[in-house]
């Protein structure tokens, strides 16, 4: 397959470069429990308090975390998308390992729409007054645009050797397993099992609920946007196949049409395969 160009030519590539992985995620994929566990694992690790930003201290890898495309789709306007301003840079896409984090689109989806509409208040007026059903339709946040940047992504990266596609509901199932495989593909070898113990159990849904409702976090990353509204926590509900309760019979007809174009590695469609290798998942 022809490898597409993707620059970066906006002040912004700075802070997508220099890393030693890449966390690319539609999303709602799972990546602030991704984030934590790691978090909590080299600080617990190092013997330093919980922080968001453990690369501060040495030894522990710079993950750059990004939407890469999807950010690009959503957020940027002409000139924006003319500088590739929310892009990975090509060096890096090519340079760095690939960490792909994966959910069933529809559940990924209305994920994202109570973000936006519950909790995000830089959400533009008009995406707030949509409803469900027109948000799914809408050609930038909508599935079939989940799909096609999800397809887009691993077309790009699965045959490498430093590639791990992690499915959120993989991760729910086994999450040790998982975890340990995402902490060897980072050079974590071996892994400190006191620490990976302690780790699972900080970044364990139900803490990781109690400490955002607690306010025990500094950082708006994990801090709900009104305390007084569940729907409006970043760690919400975490539901596999939470879809079915907020999309009608209609909306979720459209939704699995959309999936019949997903690739199958990623597992959503009625037949899926895995990707395998020692390497990968």
């Amino acid at each position: 397959m022809k490898r597409l160009v993707r620059w970066n030519l906006s002040s912004r590539a700075r802070q997508l470069t220099g890393g030693d992985a890449l966390v690319v995620s539609i999303p709602k994929s799972g990546r602030t429990w991704v984030r934590t566990f790691l978090c909590a694992y080299f600080c617990e690790k190092l013997g330093q308090p919980f922080t968001l930003e453990p690369e501060q201290y040495k030894g522990v890898p710079h993950l750059i975390y990004t939407h890469d495309l999807f950010e690009q789709r959503t957020k940027a306007d002409r000139w924006d998308k003319l500088r590739g301003k929310y892009l990975i840079p090509q060096r890096e896409r090519f340079r760095l390992p690939v960490i792909l984090l994966a959910r069933d689109p529809r559940d990924a989806f209305v994920s994202l729409y109570v973000q936006l509409t519950r909790r995000t208040k830089e959400t533009p007026n008009e995406l707030k007054q949509m409803s469900t059903s027109e948000l799914l339709r809408d050609p930038a946040f909508g599935i079939v645009s989940m799909v096609e940047i999800m397809n887009s992504w691993l077309a790009e990266w699965s045959g490498r050797a430093k590639f791990l596609l992690l499915r959120y509901e993989t991760l729910r199932s086994a999450p040790a397993s998982r975890f340990r495989e995402l902490l060897q593909i980072l050079g974590e070898r071996p892994v400190q099992e006191e620490a990976f113990a302690n780790a699972l159990e900080f970044s364990a849904f139900g803490h990781m609920q109690k400490l955002e409702n607690a306010g025990a976090f500094d950082s708006k990353i994990l801090r709900a946007g009104d305390a007084r509204d569940p729907e409006s926590f970043k760690v919400r509900r975490g539901k596999i196949g939470g879809f079915q309760d907020y999309l009608s019979p209609n909306d979720q007809a459209y939704a699995a049409t959309a999936l019949r174009r997903l690739d199958p590695r990623f597992g959503y469609g009625e037949q899926s395969s895995e990707i395998s290798g020692p390497a990968s998942l």
